[in-house]
């Protein structure tokens, strides 16, 4: 392709909205343009970069066995209504209305669309194990879309769903996933790993997010450089480290007049230490109220409370709410003598003595609190969040905690859409036994993203090759049709593309920094460039985009070239 033929809108200025460096790469090297906000058009550049990763993703898929199949976008409620998350994914259903006032949904996943598929067509175990697959645009109504392709309202999304007999096949669809997934990111050129994660509105039990470490993610992890133990935050453990009191002295009530904070409390004159304090969070669970204690010095992991309550349909409650159910206000609530309300205990307050928590009495503390002896009632559970440097769960080593961005996740879910949408088969024994499911998802342009965010620096984007617009750009430095240079351009340009080398010919009549200074910012892996000078030294120059000159022969420099691609895809393999 010749630049002068297609379209290149690169920015000298990063845009004002743009959050994140890669966002403003994306917008700087005329990769996409916004329309509104979270969402976005792809450019020439964009979408040659976008193929490439479909195509990436269609390949591992295709070996791995897995069908690929589209459904529709638009979904009848109806089917969102019988799996119960019509209610529980309501804030981000993009809800439409046809000519007739009936509703439909619009697909921000499949596995509703693709239970009532199977339902219709799988008859028999003959006819598992089967993995459906699609590359879809998906809508999701995000309150705050930000950051470009990381969180948008319309976006592309891969997503399969495997069908099996039972859960020992179903574990073996899941690894199968598992291992194309390392392999679709690894080729794209993307260092992604996997993390234990919370399944969340999915369901199931078993889950792996595929994550990118960035300072810019907007997931944090749990990681242990010592035993490779890695989970999101809102799935990690660590191993318990208690050091309480051994006063066993009576409770005894005591005047807090105005406190109603975990900080105020530690401050003069009382001067108790939030790990010495009980956090007393009353919350409405489907319209039932529960409490929850956590250790003054952590924060409710909701992902966790989430999986406990075996709902996503819950909110902390009101203040009305609060008084009416415990007689006091926020800040002096505790659960001593509570028994009409289930009462949920973080794993940390386990045998925990010689605690404070609030009194249910406006003003007023209990101190030398005992779990075991005060609070009987309690149920041990885990839902706080981890910690930096906490011990690992598994070798007890410090864990480190970081942000990174989510490409990625499989879930084994189980039958909770085969039950109540109907996809069953009929065993050996003639007996109908709903289908075990399971489902895979990779953000693609959200993966185009993270891919810059892992590839850039003070002057621009370096795609990994797998997935750059272009291999080559071959850069002439005076375009004049019977000029030298534009002549030895023209010939590697018809040389390399005949070899199957994608090369963008940089044949705008511009300053030689100009033409540098774009095939570095919109990241094209290698440069041949054309000079009359170094003609005239009897030389032309190749550069990778993160490497140095090297001088050749022009009659040597194809060859070079082809073997420079060769090798750089071979990295990607």
């Amino acid at each position: 392709m010749r630049w002068t033929q297609t379209l290149i809108p690169t920015l000298r200025e990063s845009p004002s909205d743009a959050e994140i460096l890669s966002h403003q790469l994306l917008l700087r090297a005329g990769i996409i343009r916004k329309l509104a906000a979270g969402l976005y058009n792809f450019m020439p550049l964009g979408i040659r970069s976008l193929h490439k990763i479909q195509k990436i993703i269609r390949e591992e898929m295709d070996r791995s066995g897995a069908l690929e199949i589209l459904m529709p976008a638009l979904q009848p409620p109806e089917i969102w209504q019988a799996s119960g998350r019509y209610e529980a994914a309501a804030d981000t259903l993009f809800k439409v209305n046809d000519h007739s006032k009936r509703e439909w949904v619009l697909g921000p996943t499949h596995e509703e669309v693709v239970s009532t598929l199977a339902a219709g067509e799988i008859n028999s175990y003959r006819q598992l194990p089967i993995n459906l697959y699609q590359i879809q645009t998906k809508f999701r109504d995000e309150i705050r879309p930000r950051f470009g392709l990381m969180r948008a309202r319309e976006f592309i999304m891969k997503d399969a769903y495997s069908f099996d007999k039972d859960d020992v096949a179903s574990m073996s669809s899941y690894r199968k996933m598992y291992d194309t997934y390392v392999r679709i990111f690894r080729r794209c050129g993307l260092k992604a790993f996997p993390v234990e994660a919370d399944a969340g509105v999915m369901g199931g039990k078993h889950t792996h997010e595929f994550v990118v470490p960035a300072d810019t993610g907007e997931c944090e992890i749990a990681f242990c450089d010592s035993c490779g133990y890695a989970a999101n935050v809102e799935k990690a453990d660590s191993a318990l480290q208690k050091t309480y009191s051994q006063n066993e002295a009576s409770t005894e009530l005591f005047e807090t007049p105005g406190v109603k904070t975990i900080e105020s409390l530690s401050k003069p004159p009382y001067s108790i230490p939030a790990s010495q304090q009980i956090k007393t969070l009353v919350f409405i669970a489907e319209d039932k109220p529960v409490i929850l204690l956590l250790r003054g010095d952590y924060q409710l992991n909701e992902a966790k409370l989430a999986g406990l309550l075996g709902t996503v349909i819950f909110r902390p409650a009101t203040d009305e709410e609060v008084f009416n159910l415990l007689k006091a206000h926020v800040g002096s609530l505790g659960a001593v003598g509570i028994k009409q309300v289930p009462v949920y205990a973080d794993l940390l307050l386990e045998g925990a003595t010689d605690m404070v928590t609030g009194a249910n009495k406006d003003g007023f503390h209990i101190r030398h609190v005992n779990m075991s002896r005060d609070i009987p009632q309690a149920q041990f559970v885990s839902i706080r969040t981890v910690k930096n440097g906490e011990s690992c769960v598994k070798c007890g080593k410090p864990l480190s905690i970081r942000n990174a961005i989510e490409v990625g996740q499989v879930f084994k879910l189980g039958t909770k859409y085969s039950v109540a949408l109907g996809a069953c088969y009929s065993d050996e024994k003639g007996e109908q036994k709903p289908c075990v499911m399971g489902c895979y998802g990779i953000g693609v342009t959200r993966t185009l993203q993270a891919v810059i965010e892992q590839n850039f620096d003070k002057d621009g984007i370096s795609w990994p090759i797998s997935v750059a617009p272009y291999h080559i750009c071959v850069t002439p430095l005076n375009v004049a049709p019977e000029s030298e240079p534009m002549k030895w351009a023209e010939r590697y340009y018809a040389e390399l593309s005949s070899a199957g080398i994608e090369v963008l010919l940089d044949d705008r009549d511009e300053r030689p920094g100009v033409k540098f200074k774009d095939s570095e910012l919109i990241g094209i892996p290698i440069r041949l460039s054309i000079g009359e000078k170094s003609l005239a030294k009897g030389v032309v120059e190749l550069k990778r985009r993160n490497g140095e000159l090297v001088a050749l022969k022009p009659e040597d420099a194809v060859a070079e070239a082809i073997k420079w691609v060769q090798e750089e895809l071979n990295k990607l393999s």
